[in-house]
C-alpha cells in the first residue's frame, strides 16, 4: 500500500512542477492532441533540468534563467559546436 502512495506522490510532486511553473491548470489549449503534447514536452523540458541540476537553483529559478538567456537552452542541450560547458555558462 505504501509503494502505491509512493508512485502516486512521485507523479502528482511532477504534476505540481509543471502546473505551477507553466500554470498548466490556465492552459487554452483544449482540442486534438494539443494538451498532451504540451504537457509532454513540459515534463521532458523538467526531466532536463532535473537531469542537469546539480546542487543548482530550484527548477522555477532554471526556467527564468532559461528563458532570459536563450544561449543557455544551447548549451543546456550542447546544440552547438562551441557550447560553453555549464560551469562557465553563468
Amino acid at each position: 500500500m505504501l509503494a502505491v502512495n509512493r508512485g502516486h506522490w512521485s507523479i502528482e510532486s511532477v504534476h505540481c512542477i509543471i502546473d505551477w511553473n507553466y500554470d498548466e491548470d490556465r492552459s487554452q489549449i483544449r482540442t486534438g492532441f494539443g494538451p498532451e503534447n504540451i504537457t509532454r514536452l513540459c515534463c521532458f523540458a523538467v526531466g532536463i533540468l532535473k537531469s542537469l541540476q546539480k546542487p543548482a537553483p530550484s527548477i522555477a529559478e532554471s526556467i527564468r534563467e532559461l528563458t532570459f538567456r536563450t544561449r543557455l537552452v544551447f548549451d543546456y542541450l550542447r546544440m552547438t559546436k562551441n557550447s560553453i560547458p555549464r560551469e562557465f555558462a553563468r
